[in-house]
């Protein structure tokens, strides 16, 4: 498989009133086409940063991205938000979808940014919500779905503009273990059947262990990769305390 992300020498610091706080230090990462990577790592280790670099929605101080042939790290912020919409799926912790809107709505909303005609984004939204197991629930509004279908229709979401590269955040954080399993068995989907590469922020063992690399972030510092059997480990380790 040919490298899909190439992240070199990324340097991110942030100045805040009393110090300059260096996030990602001298990072690099490549990950290839089709791969199902979770980053783990303590609270402040960067890893939503890298997710926010590779979704165009925060620039690097220094050093390069490329996903396929594309530096993103190169371009202007209206490069970036047309690159996104083509490109990008994001998949949020907390589901960010509009209270006013249907899940058919919420689902929509990317396409409204694309030349698809009405008839054309219906049945983009239709498939989506199919492949997430919502079909029948395009009408209800978010207040109407449980934790774990709001979740759905986020994915959905994510996957309607059919995205190079689904980026999902604490995608489990906010669900009970019912739920949060319904939502990786739909990620391990989206990865081997449909062959999407996703990059996929967690603090879970469980959640990682559904992943096919497993990379561990330290104060900004990528450390060895951790195999599928020591997250399993770990995992089991933490139930037998």
């Amino acid at each position: 498989m040919s490298e899909i992300i190439r992240m070199v020498e990324i340097m991110k610091k942030y100045n805040t009133y009393a110090e300059e706080i260096t996030v990602l230090d001298s990072l690099n990462l490549a990950i290839k086409e089709g791969e199902f990577v979770a980053l783990m790592g303590p609270s402040g280790s960067g890893k939503t940063t890298i997710l926010n670099l590779l979704a165009g929605i925060d620039n690097t101080t220094s050093g390069s991205i490329f996903v396929g042939s594309d530096e993103i790290s190169a371009m202007s912020d209206g490069q970036l938000a047309k690159w996104r919409s083509q490109h990008i799926g994001f998949i949020f912790q907390l589901y960010n979808l509009i209270p006013a809107l249907t899940a058919f709505e919420n689902v929509e909303l990317p396409l409204l940014l694309t030349p698809l005609n009405r008839s054309e984004r219906k049945e983009h939204v239709g498939t989506a919500l199919d492949i997430v197991g919502l079909k029948d629930r395009m009408s209800y509004y978010p207040r109407q779905l449980s934790g774990g279908q709001e979740q759905r229709a986020g994915i959905a979401r994510a996957i309607v503009t059919d995205p190079t590269i689904l980026l999902a955040d604490e995608p489990t954080g906010n669900l009970d273990g019912k739920s949060a399993e319904e939502v990786l068995l739909l990620l391990e989907d989206l990865n081997s059947i449909f062959k999407k590469t996703i990059v996929m922020v967690t603090h879970d063992p469980n959640a990682a262990s559904r992943a096919s690399r497993v990379t561990h972030l330290e104060k900004g510092i990528l450390k060895e990769d951790m195999t599928k059997e020591d997250i399993i480990m770990n995992k089991n380790r933490v139930i037998g305390n």
